[in-house]
């Protein structure tokens, strides 16, 4: 007596299930589009195209960017060897000096 109660607790909730996806479907809707999805398309399109041409931008302002800091680097790098070539001969000549200086405290107390 026992099997029956599992066979119809099984055969319960199978019908439970295969009328759930029954409902889920929704066999009687319309098939027509909902104008929400189709304005909510339209404007995922724009974006996209929107997208395409704000990448296209910045991979042109980049490829500018590297070019110039390319070229500047360069000259950077030019202007430092030519300091270091001038500078040398001066460098060695004049050693450097530091003058350590003892100045009296800025404030006085007399409270002690």
């Amino acid at each position: 007596m026992g099997g029956h109660r599992l066979y119809a607790t099984v055969v319960a909730v199978l019908v439970f299930f295969v009328s759930w996806a029954a409902f889920a479907a929704r066999p009687w809707a319309s098939k027509e589009q909902d104008p929400r999805l189709a304005a909510l398309a339209l404007r995922e399109q724009r974006l996209r195209a929107d997208a395409r041409v704000v990448q296209r931008i910045v991979a042109q302002r980049n490829a500018a960017y590297e070019a110039a800091l390319t070229k500047r680097r360069a000259q950077i790098a030019e202007v430092q060897a030519r300091s270091l070539q001038a500078g040398q001969g001066v460098a060695a000549a004049v050693p450097t000096r530091v003058r350590v200086v003892q100045l009296p405290p800025l404030t006085t107390t007399s409270s002690s």
